[in-house]
């Protein structure tokens, strides 16, 4: 690991700051929603909280970005396709082996005698 002083001669400035602790930059949403706490005072208490959850989440929910039908009526078929499919597939699957298990079965009592 290099040394403070190592990482600083690297640099291009080496006097600039080498920058501790940082984190990603805040996106206006969410300055905005300090702003707005900040404002009203932080609303200690239960109740308090619990409404500035459900104003929380309204805001979230109006920057979802929802399907449209058309997506939401191809991705349904899409998946009643797939359970059917694979449904057959596994029916067959289990019948097959079902019946291999059986003539084995059969082929040993005849092999033994039993």
């Amino acid at each position: 690991m290099k040394k403070v002083d190592q990482v600083m001669a690297d640099t291009k400035n080496p006097e600039a700051e080498i920058a501790r602790n940082t984190s990603f930059p805040e996106r206006a949403e969410a300055k905005q929603v300090r702003r707005e706490r900040a404002a009203t005072g932080g609303q200690a208490g239960l109740a308090g909280r619990i409404g500035q959850f459900l104003r929380d989440v309204r805001a979230e929910l109006k920057r979802v970005s929802w399907p449209t039908a058309k997506e939401v009526k191809n991705t349904t078929i899409i998946t009643l396709v797939a359970v059917i499919f694979f449904s057959v597939y596994l029916y067959l699957v289990d019948r097959i082996w079902s019946f291999l298990l059986v003539q084995l079965n059969h082929l040993l009592n005849w092999i033994t005698g039993i």
